[in-house]
């Protein structure tokens, strides 16, 4: 597959219009899922998505080889994200100050061994938590980058990673706290 990647990659950087529908083809699927994890609109999603392939075709030549474009094309999505959502819907951080203590209460998510449904989750989950904690566990940012990118102060940026972690945790607990009842009523 590296091979046919390097090869595909190559044809496209010389705007062969066959190999670029054949990298839209392999990295479609997971760049829409990254959008959406951002937008929760699959129409907007899927408008984002085309914004960054163009995006992407138009500068190819700024990507340095076939082992990177996926991280260069997921960082061209995250930012198109980003700035749709800046364009087109109002974000409401909530100041407040950010302890350790509270970061202490908030279980690890991970110790939840249910299936997750990240799309579920992140329609529920409010805008500034979600957008939050994207970049801080997917796209591993730092705080003072996430405050600089969304145009915020780093401490919002803690605030609102911690209270995604504690929405996310409520969230399951409710979650296990529904299944528990249904289980029994039967």
């Amino acid at each position: 597959m590296n091979r046919d990647l390097q090869h595909i990659f190559s044809k496209a950087k010389k705007n062969d219009r066959l190999a670029q529908k054949s990298l839209f083809e392999i990295f479609s699927g997971k760049m829409l899922s990254v959008a959406n994890s951002y937008i929760n609109n699959r129409d907007d999603a899927e408008d984002v998505l085309m914004n960054a392939f163009y995006k992407a075709f138009t500068k190819l030549e700024d990507c340095k080889n076939y082992e990177s474009f996926p991280f260069w094309l997921r960082k061209i999505v995250v930012n198109d994200a980003i700035s749709f959502i800046r364009k087109n819907k109002h974000i409401l951080y909530a100041e407040t100050e950010f302890t350790d203590s509270i970061a202490e209460k908030v279980e690890d998510i991970s110790e939840f061994s249910q299936e997750i449904d990240l799309e579920v989750i992140f329609k529920e989950m409010p805008i500034g938590y979600k957008l939050v904690f994207n970049l801080s566990v997917f796209e591993e940012k730092k705080h003072h980058e996430i405050a600089e990118i969304l145009n915020i102060s780093e401490g919002t940026s803690k605030s609102q990673l911690s209270k995604a972690k504690k929405w996310l945790q409520d969230y399951f607990n409710q979650q296990q706290n529904t299944q528990q009842n249904a289980e029994s009523e039967i």
